[in-house]
């Protein structure tokens, strides 16, 4: 594992322009890498594309529908008997049915919009800001360094304007970046 520092620039001259006063500076072209991050939910994780396997705010969705459907059937069976003397017996599995539908609609959409602003882990409503150690989409220039070569690193990317300067473990070799993480938790300096 290496140590790395990077700093994210919103263009690619900013970029081009970090790496020749990087190297300028001793790093070594190898010990280099740039390259265009996207932004969060597009970064193409998964074969039919995206970050996540599924929708956050759609993870309780089932249960929400299994509610509604539950409660809809009821209503429905007794507006299904209400309408036995026109319809017949049919009327009360005919309302069981339309109920449990639209209340399995229902129950799935409620509980999406509410899951949205719900915090997972305590169940209670989130009024926090987004999570500000997500990476922003630009590009990404980073350097491997050690002890002696990390404020030297920081002060060049700063002193360029890059945004977002972090510190990470990784394998940066030969200019790429090979186990970066889009997803990994920011740690800025």
């Amino acid at each position: 594992m290496h140590n790395i520092i990077a700093g994210r620039f919103t263009l690619q001259d900013q970029a081009d322009i970090a790496l020749a006063e990087l190297q300028k500076a001793g790093f070594p072209r190898d010990a280099l890498a740039a390259f265009y991050l996207n932004p969060n939910g597009q970064h193409d994780l998964y074969p039919i594309g995206g970050d996540a396997e599924s929708s956050a705010g759609a993870r309780h969705s089932g249960s929400g529908a299994a509610k509604g459907g539950g409660v809809g059937a009821v209503v429905g069976a007794v507006a299904g008997a209400a309408a036995t003397p026109v319809i017949g017996p049919a009327g009360i599995a005919i309302g069981a049915g339309l109920g449990a539908y639209t209340g399995s609609l229902v129950g799935a959409v409620s509980s999406t919009d509410k899951q949205s602003d719900v915090d997972e882990q305590t169940g209670e409503p989130s009024f926090a800001q987004p999570d500000v150690t997500e990476r922003a989409a630009g590009v990404l220039v980073a350097v491997r360094v050690s002890e002696d070569t990390r404020q030297t690193a920081i002060d060049t990317l700063t002193r360029l304007g890059a945004e977002d300067v972090e510190e990470a473990e990784g394998e940066l070799r030969d200019g790429h970046w090979y186990d970066f993480d889009p997803h990994a938790v920011v740690r800025r300096v």
